[in-house]
């Protein structure tokens, strides 16, 4: 029994059958320590928290950072009393009003309306987020051609069996690997590495059991047809910047809008009040009426009918001072709406007065000169014109995926050993252990639909591209022609309806001088004061449709009314740190 190794952990032991007198190894139990139990503990804990369901069975209650809407106000659906705010309509103020009363009436010429909607207006301010947005995107796409820094730091310990019951000496490892890797604008990579490894095997001295390796390479990669080229890899570059312009374009058209709803709104109430104006005169002729028709049937020339007829004028005239004043109210909070300016609360009794009085001559325009004006400023054909830049980019790009993939590739590496770091980067700048590999490689696919696909694809599109171009052509010469022929139009009502005013005028001056004189009746002479309001009222509409029509034909032209030039300013990007 005495040729058994001593350290190989088995005792002798008698065998079970008791005839048999062969001895049998049996592994002696080791003592194995209790205190490692509490980590596999912990970690199975952990594991079984990471997989079982509901392991926050407080979800939607703002346990985890989320905004709780009430179940009342996402599921309740409460009743609208009128009756409620009637004592409470006039005590009651938002809080978004600014301190102090609003004034009673505010005179505004029409540039200070262009002016606050400029500053103020609530869709401007929105859309001027969307070019800071759009460049965002550009430098993004920039970015791919920034050179990355890459490191990496790696640890091994370990021994390995050299027979049977015999291991080796521990050897201990450890690796760092610094590099830089730099895309280049034609496609290809520069890709500088530096990896550093230092190995110690524990062996007793005066072997040596520290050894440096040292292994700098620089690798180069071009693709020379597909995917090669400076044109097709600033693609994303070239197609975030058109964005770009499309959304600088798209918010020129939006201050465009706004200034031109600025006019209409302006103009408008100018009409509203124009015609509560008129209903007011038609008040007083219609009281002055009923006075006459008094007098008359005191001095005994009249019948009691034409005062009560002049009576039923007079209420009728009431009415529509009322729905004038209504239509004046409303079309104030329009234009307060569009100005939005803290002065002005929305829900104010502020009286708007405009100031601008109305351009009533007439204008020679030339349809032609217009329209050529038109396609070259309209931001709707801008916008297709830098559509079709990029649909042609996109074109190019998928033809050049279609050509063969051959990538050449050259890698250039040094190597040094030594007993120490110095000692293995001495041998590196000999440069006696270097290598230079570098090959072409080819793919090529069988069939190539799927780029040919790609290719047909670009090219359908900027043909729809071209077609949306001319349709777009066609709508603009529609619309300049339109906005000519209104403004003519309207010029031409201008003029027919104050020569109709003047008519009515004399007609109602004739009315009331026979009724004095009893040839006429009360019915005659509220005729004649009504045919003077409405013609009075039509010269309102034509006056107020011949300004907006001007401010159609500018919008129509890709410009505004006016002799002022508007430069706006997108909104300034956030300054936010590197890391």
């Amino acid at each position: 029994m005495s040729n058994l190794p001593r350290d190989t952990g088995f005792q002798p032991v008698p065998a079970t059958s008791s005839g048999d007198n062969s001895v049998v190894q049996k592994p002696r139990r080791e003592h194995v320590p209790r205190t490692g139990y509490k980590p596999v503990s912990q970690a199975c804990v952990l594991f079984l928290l990471a997989i079982l369901p509901g392991c926050f069975p407080d979800a939607g209650t703002g346990g985890t950072g989320e905004l709780v809407v009430p179940r009342q106000q996402l599921r309740q659906i409460d009743p609208l009393d009128l009756r409620s705010s009637i004592a409470t309509t006039q005590a009651t103020q938002p809080s978004t009003q600014p301190a102090g009363p609003p004034p009673a009436e505010v005179s505004l010429p029409i540039e200070e309306c262009r002016r606050m909607a400029l500053a103020n207006n609530l869709d401007l301010q929105v859309q001027l987020f969307t070019p800071a947005i759009a460049h965002t995107s550009v430098t993004a796409a920039e970015a791919q051609f920034e050179a990355v820094f890459v490191a990496s730091v790696n640890g091994a310990t370990s021994r390995t069996p050299l027979g049977p019951d015999t291991v080796g000496p521990r050897t201990n490892e450890a690796s760092v690997t610094a590099g830089l890797q730099l895309p280049l604008q034609t496609g290809g990579s520069i890709q500088l590495n530096v990896p550093s490894d230092v190995v110690h095997v524990d062996v007793p001295r005066p072997q040596v059991g520290t050894s440096w390796t040292e292994s700098p390479n620089l690798s180069f990669v071009q693709p020379l047809l597909r995917g090669g080229g400076v044109y097709v890899n600033t693609q994303g570059i070239r197609i975030a910047f058109y964005e770009f312009q499309r959304s600088q374009a798209t918010t020129k058209l939006e201050v465009i809008r706004v200034l031109t709803d600025v006019d209409h709104a302006y103009w408008q109430l100018f009409a509203a009040r124009e015609a509560l104006k008129v209903h007011k005169k038609e008040y007083d002729s219609t009281n002055a009426q009923l006075e006459r028709a008094r007098r008359q049937l005191n001095a005994g020339k009249a019948a009691e009918p034409d005062v009560v007829r002049a009576e039923s004028g007079l209420a009728d005239t009431v009415e529509n001072i009322i729905v004038a004043e209504n239509d004046v109210r409303q079309a104030q909070r329009t234009l307060k709406r569009i100005l939005n300016d803290p002065s002005l609360p929305l829900d104010a009794r502020t009286t708007i007065v405009p100031t601008t009085p109305p351009a009533a001559f007439l204008y020679d325009l030339d349809p032609a000169r217009l329209t050529s004006a038109a396609l070259n400023q309209r931001m709707e054909m801008l916008d297709l014109e830098l559509q079709l830049a990029e649909q042609t980019s996109n074109v190019a790009v998928a033809r050049n995926s279609m050509l063969p993939l051959v990538t050449f590739q050259y890698t250039y590496g040094v190597t040094g050993l030594g007993k120490t770091f110095g000692r293995a980067w001495d041998m590196i700048w000999e440069r006696t252990p270097d290598s230079h590999h570098f090959g072409v490689q080819l793919e090529v696919p069988i069939g190539n639909e799927a780029a040919r696909s790609q290719y047909q694809s670009a090219i359908l599109r900027r043909m729809q591209l071209l077609s949306s171009k001319q349709q777009e052509a066609l709508q603009i010469r529609q619309e300049i022609a339109n906005a000519v022929d209104t403004l003519q139009t309207d010029w031409e009502r201008i003029i027919a309806a104050h020569e109709r005013v003047r008519l009515s005028a004399r007609t109602r001056d004739v009315e009331v001088r026979q009724f004095n004189v009893g040839n006429r009746t009360t019915t005659d002479v509220l005729i004649a004061e009504a045919d003077l309001a409405n013609a009075q009222l039509s010269e309102v509409s034509a006056i107020s449709d011949y300004q907006i029509a001007q401010v159609d034909i500018a919008f129509a032209t890709g410009t505004v009314l006016g002799a002022s030039h508007v430069d706006w300013q997108p909104v300034k990007e956030p300054r936010v740190p590197r890391y």
